[in-house]
């Protein structure tokens, strides 16, 4: 028998923590996996969480949480797919561990990701940009702070995770102007800074007194804002701008539409897709292939290039013979 609460809390100390170093990010998304799974697990053996054993998972059990998350819970195949990695994470790990279970891992690990439709990426045009970096008033700390955020996040793409996490000591704004974060990975990369970028951000910084350890996008009371937050604010000021841009009310707009947005600016401007997979962090080239998909001006201009079908303009329509006309509709 294998108790699974150490085996649990070396999963995250040992493998996460120390050998990983996990951004904080996907700790807590394994976490509230487990969460959520062992509450499950629960209810179905009527056991407690600390007396659960390894061989107490097996394949049919997990596959009874994941058929939950998507009926009870009502989860999409992308999160029902984000939770199924965490525990298939966990029995890799488990593998070294519990080699004595290796049949029960392995069954476990031959639980398939589900197929998921692939949608069109959303993004903002030139005029829905301009209408939502007009919406925040400011005339008020909060708003010129949520326009130098909203300004930051669509001319560099950074996610919200990274944006949350920029702090004074991150940015510069002399010569070579760029922002510095740590990324999905624990990559750390730099993103140049445009001209209004820079101008934006020294104002909203001069009216800051705060050191280079502290956020630069602090909330009221001076700590980091939060994921929520974020998204909150994103969605009030697409509300406004949706006066002055009525296309945005069919939109649903969230700090990753900024994002898409970023991306389909530079792919707009003619920037190699490797150039935009290195600016947005992304793991490969293929992931920046989205954004082609989704661009049909591209697509039109790229059918415009075709040589035209030589297929014979078609001819005046003229009626078929009567006596042919009956033999047909017999």
């Amino acid at each position: 028998m294998r108790s699974l609460a150490p085996l649990l809390e070396g999963f995250f100390v040992d493998r996460l923590m120390r050998q990983r170093r996990a951004s904080p990010h996907t700790i807590a998304a394994y976490r509230d996996t487990f969460r959520m799974f062992i509450r499950f697990v629960q209810k179905r053996l009527k056991k407690s969480p600390s007396s659960l054993d390894l061989q107490d998972l097996d394949a049919s059990l997990i596959g009874a949480f994941l058929d939950h998350l998507e009926k009870d819970r009502q989860n999409g195949e992308r999160t029902r797919n984000a939770r199924l990695s965490a525990i298939r994470s966990f029995f890799h790990y488990a593998a070294f561990q519990a080699p004595e279970h290796s049949g029960l891992i392995q069954r476990v690990l031959a639980i398939p990701q589900k197929r998921f439709e692939r949608k069109v990426v959303h993004y903002l045009t030139a005029p829905e940009v301009e209408a939502l970096l007009a919406a925040p008033d400011r005339g008020t700390w909060i708003g010129r702070r949520d326009h130098a955020i909203l300004v930051t996040a669509i001319q560099t793409g950074l996610r919200v995770s990274e944006l949350i996490q920029l702090s004074g000591r991150d940015v510069e704004l002399g010569v070579g102007a760029h922002v510095r974060c740590l990324g999905k990975g624990r990559k750390e990369r730099c993103t140049p800074l445009t001209a209004q970028t820079v101008q934006v951000l020294s104002s909203w910084l001069r009216e800051q007194e705060r050191g280079p350890a502290d956020p630069i996008f602090p909330g009221r009371r001076g700590s980091p804002l939060s994921r929520d937050a974020i998204e909150r604010l994103v969605t009030k000021h697409a509300a406004r701008a949706a006066v002055a841009s009525p296309s945005l009310r069919s939109k649903r707009v969230t700090p990753h539409t900024l994002r898409h947005t970023a991306a389909m600016r530079l792919l707009g401007a003619g920037i190699d897709q490797s150039m935009i997979a290195l600016l947005l962090g992304h793991e490969s080239v293929e992931t920046t292939q989205v954004y082609l998909h989704a661009d049909s001006t591209m697509k039109e201009a790229a059918l415009a290039k075709t040589a035209p079908l030589s297929t014979p303009p078609p001819g005046r329509y003229r009626p078929p013979d009567a006596l042919m006309a009956f033999l047909t509709g017999l």
